[in-house]
């Protein structure tokens, strides 16, 4: 068995926020001092997009 190429990594899952992941959506909700379901919410009102979740989530944390 040969070790995976470092080289070809792909990081276009970076700049998404998967709401199937578990994982995702609690870290993304911690990072940002908002519950999960807020993060899922986000999802679904705004798309995925990384960037655009942080500052709509930032937004939810001055508000709440």
């Amino acid at each position: 068995m040969t070790a995976d190429d470092k080289s070809k990594r792909d990081f276009r899952d970076r700049n998404r926020v998967s709401v199937d992941e578990d994982y995702e959506v609690r870290y993304f909700a911690k990072q940002h001092r908002i519950t999960p379901e807020q993060v899922r919410e986000l999802i679904r009102e705004h798309g995925n997009d990384r960037k655009r979740l942080e500052r709509e989530a930032r937004k939810r944390a001055d508000i709440g």
